[in-house]
């Protein structure tokens, strides 16, 4: 449990490591941007808008490859954790032997046999045979639901397709 705890203390340093210069920079901008109306008594809000999407955008186009890099790495420790420490640590995982000493099922697979088809090897005999419970169950053709503009279904539409 502590490992996942510690995993997603590392994912929360990665977001604050990739979005803390984004943010740091809007900030500042706003900050000198604020200043200067305050200095010229320009009460305009879009004009900070446009500098701080300006240098948001720089810092994402300078440090994008150092992100996507930090990100790279924390899947990839991720994966590694999950397909290859998790399933080995007891407490989390069942062992990769637990139902070669357990049944859960048997009764439940006893009782569900094909009433008509007594074995497997009887279904290996007759490869093109379906192995139905009874003869009702089959698939049917239904017409379908008439509405105002009612349009075929897939069975209609073959037969209007074949002439019939």
């Amino acid at each position: 449990m502590e490992l996942m705890v510690e995993y997603l203390a590392k994912g929360f340093l990665v977001m604050l490591s990739i979005s803390m210069p984004c943010v740091l920079v809007a900030a500042g901008i706003g900050l000198v941007v604020g200043i200067l109306q305050a200095v010229t008594q320009v009460q305009e809000q879009t004009i900070a808008a446009a500098p701080k999407i300006l240098g948001v955008f720089l810092i994402i186009i300078i440090g994008g490859y150092a992100f996507m890099n930090n990100l790279s790495n924390f899947f990839i420790q991720g994966m590694g954790l999950a397909f290859n420490v998790l399933p080995k640590n007891d407490s989390f995982v069942l062992s990769s032997d637990y139902y070669k000493y357990t049944t859960p099922f048997q009764g439940e697979m006893d009782a569900d046999k094909f009433k008509n088809v007594p074995d497997i090897n009887e279904i290996m005999k007759n490869p093109g045979k379906v192995p139905y419970i009874d003869k009702y169950e089959r698939a049917k053709y239904h017409p379908s639901a008439r509405t105002p503009m009612p349009r075929p279904n897939l069975i209609e539409t073959n037969q209007i397709l074949r002439g019939q």
